[in-house]
């Protein structure tokens, strides 16, 4: 069987050298003579501050050409920063050059803020605009969140809040502390309704509802088989429709249960 080459027979390894290699231009700027990026030699420059006057040479036309770079100013641009339900404003230096897009996030005052909010000097809110476009904007801090909590002790509940970092992980059914005292995480609130079980991160709760857990005794029930008959019977807690148990439907007295130790009686 013959192999069919004849395809190839044309094929040059040293083509492939068009493909791998990478094109480096020196100082590569616009060419006003090629009206292209091109690279150019640098004849004379004069700096100044950041930037400087460059006198350029075109590697491609030799056309000879006088280049001016200046630092961008930079322009005040108030922003609204939010923090849980304090907000105020503050006056941040941003590159006049620079365009600024929703869900941007930058760092001030040691803290990330994320953009969620531009408005123009024309009115309209935008998704994004040139620096020098923006009347205002809003930001709200990113790395923390506020999470609302409805704290319930008996037939009284309260509203409170707690700031966390964004990634916390709360899990329903856990205890946690807050004023001091031990609390049931009874369920979550989120986005799409509530939970009772699972985690769910901080940034993606709107509110989480806990509860008082009950106080144990020494006869309180221990395994769920137990809690569960001790919750019909009213015993933790209030059941408009407790069970009776059955050694009170007969009549018996607690002295006649099965198991108790019996009083001797005196002479």
């Amino acid at each position: 069987m013959e192999d069919d080459y004849d395809d190839y027979e044309d094929y040059d390894e040293d083509d492939d050298d068009d493909y791998d290699k990478e094109i480096i231009m020196e100082n590569a700027t616009h060419c006003p003579d090629c009206d292209d990026q091109t690279g150019h030699a640098i004849l004379r420059e004069r700096k100044l501050g950041s930037g400087g006057d460059y006198l350029l040479k075109c590697d491609e036309c030799g056309k000879i050409h006088t280049v001016h770079i200046r630092e961008p100013k930079a322009i005040k641009v108030p922003v609204i920063l939010s923090e849980g339900a304090d907000s105020r404003v503050a006056n941040i230096d941003i590159d006049e050059d620079e365009i600024i897009w929703v869900g941007d996030v930058f760092e001030h005052e040691g803290a990330h803020w994320e953009i969620n909010r531009i408005e123009s000097k024309d009115g309209p809110a935008k998704s994004n605009l040139l620096v020098s476009q923006i009347a205002r904007a809003n930001a709200v801090r990113s790395d923390q969140v506020l999470v609302r909590l409805t704290l319930t002790k008996t037939h009284v509940s309260k509203s409170d809040s707690i700031t966390v970092s964004r990634e916390t992980e709360f899990k329903a059914g856990s205890m946690m502390e807050h004023w001091d005292q031990r609390w049931r995480i009874r369920a979550i609130h989120t986005g799409t309704g509530r939970t009772m079980t699972g985690r769910v991160l901080a940034h993606d709760i709107k509110r989480i509802y806990l509860h008082e857990p009950p106080r144990l005794s020494d006869n309180a029930p221990k395994t769920p088989r137990e809690r569960r008959q001790a919750w019909k019977e009213g015993r933790l807690g209030e059941n408009p429709r407790p069970i009776i148990p059955d050694a009170e439907k007969s009549g018996k007295s607690k002295n006649n249960r099965p198991g108790r130790r019996q009083k001797k009686a005196r002479n």
